[in-house]
């Protein structure tokens, strides 16, 4: 693997994506590879004063790393996965599903120990449609209110008062050890994001020799289960043409010792009127045909509706 040279890994340039482009760039130097590291702002990080889901557009946190990947000025790119688009770029191959970490979201407060103590009409703040509709379905006189920027950012807005609370990916909050900073940290039982938890790592398509070292050395990293259980859930919101802007939450988990993968789902419309989920067990060799199945199940009551009402609505 040492004839690919000195690596180039394009990364967002927030604490957290630093922190992940690091933990990667420090498995390929156990290997002997020498990486540098690129910082780059993507059009998610530039437009802080719109929620996410009103930008419009697929890639918000990857497309610019994907330009330069394209480009040659990088040679791979480090995402959280849930930001990845189920759909690849033409000359572009995601490389590698690492292990996944902690995948539940989590409530953070300096005030409330838990969502059941918030006051009426509580703020909370998420930059997430499937977050925003799980927590209306649990308390729907909560207030949820965009909140955008990196994590420092939204703990700043956290302790000003600006919010009661607000909600956070746990492998976020174990990443920046931040566990003894806020008062009240809760995991929430929410359904989560589409490859939650895992990183995703993407390179150029192996056509050239040294892109097919790269991508054979990237994909070395990937964690069996991890890469199954992810692609799944990609699987079946891609069945659903959604995306990572859109109310869905989808967990696929492996049960060991029996090898049995089990799927749950769920979406909603903004309102939490009409709310469709569907939970199943299967085997490895019955998974594509499962998740297809559960992709009709959630057509046939109104999936693309819904759908089709939020993208009007926004």
């Amino acid at each position: 693997m040492s004839d690919v040279g000195i690596l180039k890994l394009g990364t967002r340039d927030s604490v957290l994506a630093l922190w992940q482009a690091n933990f990667i760039k420090g498995l390929l130097e156990s290997k002997g590879i020498k990486v540098e590291l690129r910082a780059i702002k993507t059009k998610g990080d530039k437009i802080l004063d719109v929620p996410l889901h009103k930008i419009g557009g697929k890639g918000l946190f990857t497309k610019e790393l994907e330009n330069e990947l394209l480009s040659g000025e990088i040679d791979f790119a480090v995402h959280s996965l849930k930001d990845v688009p189920v759909e690849i770029p033409q000359g572009l191959s995601l490389a590698s599903i690492t292990k996944r970490h902690d995948d539940s979201d989590s409530f953070l407060s300096f005030k409330y120990k838990d969502i059941s103590a918030l006051p009426i009409n509580a703020k909370v703040g998420t930059t997430s449609l499937r977050r925003t509709t799980q927590l209306k379905m649990l308390r729907s006189d909560i207030n949820s209110l965009s909140l955008r920027g990196n994590v420092q950012t939204r703990l700043r807005k956290l302790e000003s008062g600006e919010f009661d609370a607000i909600i956070l990916a746990s492998a976020a909050i174990d990443r920046l050890e931040l566990r003894d900073k806020i008062p009240y940290i809760t995991k929430l039982d929410f359904i989560p994001a589409m490859g939650q938890g895992a990183l995703g790592i993407e390179c150029r398509s192996p056509s050239l020799p040294r892109d097919e070292a790269i991508h054979s050395l990237l994909h070395s990293l990937s964690d069996e289960n991890s890469s199954l259980c992810c692609s799944l859930e990609r699987r079946f919101i891609k069945g659903l043409n959604g995306g990572c802007q859109v109310p869905i939450g989808v967990h696929v988990t492996l049960k060991e010792p029996s090898s049995l993968l089990h799927f749950k789902a769920i979406m909603s419309d903004l309102e939490c009127s009409k709310i469709i989920q569907k939970e199943l067990s299967f085997k490895k060799d019955e998974a594509l045909e499962a998740v297809d199945s559960i992709v009709a199940y959630f057509i046939e009551n109104g999936a693309s509706d819904i759908l089709e009402s939020i993208s009007k609505s926004l």
